[in-house]
């Protein structure tokens, strides 16, 4: 076949399984997770059951393919509030609040076994991870964060602390999170006592 009939080809089924995920993502937010089945996908997409089984062969395939786009947009807007002006502490108080305020806004444990398996689970978090600890030791190295414990173990500690998000009321108590945890990564001073993150 001509290049550019592949392409046109491509850029149709990218148009298709698009529309399918958007489709399903309207979907959650007015029925939640659990309420999603194929017909519906179908109906709210537009096009034929039919169809639809020719991009997924279930359910189960449109949730992880959506959860799938989920997790990397917000891992790209993480990568983006980090790469914003301001300190290496600024930046990393930034990056701590916008994914605990994500933790918070998260569907609960609703399906969570489904959706939060594989490998693009692993890489989203490993590229988190990367971030936070790469905020962590430019703060350590202008002496504003500890470093009587590696990077790597404080950025895990912020991790799972901010996980917390995900059971919390409101927006204040997210805010208040992040605070506490920001304070566990404070330098202390001679008399061993935290000193402030700036």
């Amino acid at each position: 076949m001509p290049k550019l009939w592949n392409e046109t080809v491509e850029e149709h089924r990218r148009a298709v399984r698009d529309a399918i995920l958007d489709a399903t993502a309207r979907l959650i937010a007015s029925d939640g997770l659990r309420a999603v089945t194929m017909s519906q996908v179908a109906t709210e997409t537009g096009i034929g059951r039919a169809t639809l089984y020719k991009y997924f062969p279930d359910v189960e395939a449109v949730l992880l393919a959506w959860h799938e786009r989920q997790v990397h947009a917000h891992v790209d807007h993480l990568a983006k509030v980090r790469d914003r002006e301001g300190t290496p502490v600024e930046r990393l108080r930034a990056v701590l609040e916008a994914y605990a305020s994500i933790a918070h806004e998260r569907h609960g444990d609703e399906l969570a076994g489904l959706l939060h398996r594989g490998e693009h689970v692993a890489r989203a978090h490993g590229h988190l991870h990367g971030i936070i600890r790469d905020l962590l030791d430019e703060g350590a190295r202008g002496g504003a964060i500890r470093r009587d414990v590696a990077t790597d173990e404080l950025a895990s500690y912020c991790l799972h602390a901010l996980t917390a998000a995900g059971g919390l009321r409101g927006k204040a108590a997210v805010r208040r999170l992040v605070a506490v945890t920001l304070t566990g990564l404070r330098p202390e001073d001679s008399a061993g006592r935290s000193a402030p993150v700036e």
